[in-house]
């Protein structure tokens, strides 16, 4: 449950609220948005819960046209009715897609990128978080979490890479994690993807970027999203190695609308100098 903080807040001005010490966007006052994505064309997987559906809200109050992609088509549904309540349907479609299918993946970012008329934008927001002894791992186990988190980050990638490329100054949107700089408990095969996806970034940045592509990786840490509700960790877990996961900040967990405030301004033209590197989103959990 979220702390108290993080539900309807008080208003105090320009948009924003207290917390603790420290001032936050309040999403539901939207006065303070701008237009940053009005004609940006924007693909995001994951789309049907925690951050991405928070991004896909986000880019839509913004002014940007999207399809939102996920495997799960109750996930959708719910973007879709809360795009429909927000008055933003028009410019969202919807896409079921499994990332670590190389053949879901090319049919369906090719069906996006047609429906968009092009891409400007991509966010891989699509992933998964489990978590085991690393003894008791099966390479079943270790299979299915890279599948999905890197080799799912990279099929979407290269399909996309196309029109990305195509529209002159294209940018994409990666998700390590805290886990791949940090030593996070029981969740080796967890952390090796999201090292991956950093190393991924980096290296994709310096590809293509005289060809206008800007690549960039959030690492989110103490969010309050479906991911993180149940990460299934062990019957005999030893509390004492998770103490090192509290944020600095607030009471709590965070909500996903403060990670996609942050894949806003880097997707936008407000990061056009931020590529080939990664923004840790944790509260201060590291310091």
């Amino acid at each position: 449950m979220l702390p108290s903080q993080w539900n309807e807040p008080q208003i105090y001005a320009a948009g924003s609220r207290r917390i603790g010490h420290q001032t936050a966007v309040h999403l539901t006052d939207r006065s303070f948005l701008v237009n940053r994505f009005d004609d940006k064309r924007v693909l995001i997987s994951g789309a049907g819960s925690g951050i991405g559906q928070a991004t896909v809200a986000r880019i839509l109050a913004e002014g940007g046209t999207v399809v939102a992609a996920d495997i799960s088509e109750t996930g959708l549904e719910q973007t879709l009715n809360a795009a429909k309540d927000a008055g933003h349907s028009d410019r969202l479609t919807t896409v079921k897609v499994d990332i670590s299918s190389e053949e879901s993946v090319r049919e369906q970012v090719g069906a996006a990128i047609k429906a968009l008329g092009g891409l400007d934008v991509l966010v891989n927001a699509a992933g998964i978080l489990r978590s085991a002894h690393t003894h008791e791992m099966t390479l079943d186990f270790w299979n299915t979490v890279i599948g999905v988190n890197l080799t799912g980050t990279f099929l979407m990638t290269r399909e996309s890479l196309p029109a990305l490329l195509e529209s002159g100054a294209g940018v994409v949107v990666n998700f390590s994690s805290t886990s791949a700089t940090f030593a996070h408990p029981y969740m080796t095969a967890y952390a090796a993807s999201k090292g991956g996806i950093q190393s991924f970034t980096h290296a994709l940045a310096l590809e293509y970027s005289k060809q206008g592509l800007r690549a960039v990786a959030v690492a989110p840490g103490s969010i309050a999203s479906g991911m993180t509700s149940d990460p299934g960790f062990p019957a005999d877990i030893d509390f004492t190695l998770l103490g090192k996961l509290a944020p600095a900040i607030g009471e709590g967990f965070a909500p996903p609308s403060a990670v996609a405030g942050v894949i806003a301004m880097l997707a936008s033209e407000d990061g056009s100098f931020v590529t080939g590197t990664e923004i840790r989103i944790d509260g201060g959990t590291h310091m």
